[in-house]
């Protein structure tokens, strides 16, 4: 089962999210959490693919302009695969000059499924 953290700003960012926003990015983690359980590719709904310019960073679509970026992490146990969320919100985020900043240990929340 994937294990996942997120960054301080990926939980500021989340909170500026509509309902209607929240709901629709929970749902695109569930089907993003399904393709990785399965390891298999992601489904072409999604849109996963890297991000031009910062290696290791990765984008996801979920609804219309909603947008987040996330990069793996080192896995926490046996093989599984650990998922650190960036940013979320729409697609003007991308343009925040601090969306790729290297991240902190003491700067994430630890979680798993």
């Amino acid at each position: 089962m994937p294990t996942y953290a997120w960054l301080a700003r990926f939980w500021s960012d989340s909170k500026r999210l509509t309902p209607d926003g929240q709901k629709a990015f929970l749902a695109a983690v569930n089907d993003f959490v399904t393709d990785l359980s399965q390891k298999d590719l992601f489904r072409k709904s999604l849109r996963v693919k890297g991000i031009q310019g910062k290696p290791g960073v990765f984008g996801m679509t979920w609804s219309g302009n909603g947008r987040v970026t996330f990069e793996y992490g080192k896995p926490l146990c046996d093989n599984d695969v650990h998922i650190i969320w960036r940013r979320v919100g729409i697609i003007a985020f991308l343009t925040s000059p601090d969306y790729a900043k290297p991240f902190s240990a003491k700067a994430f929340h630890l979680h798993s499924n």
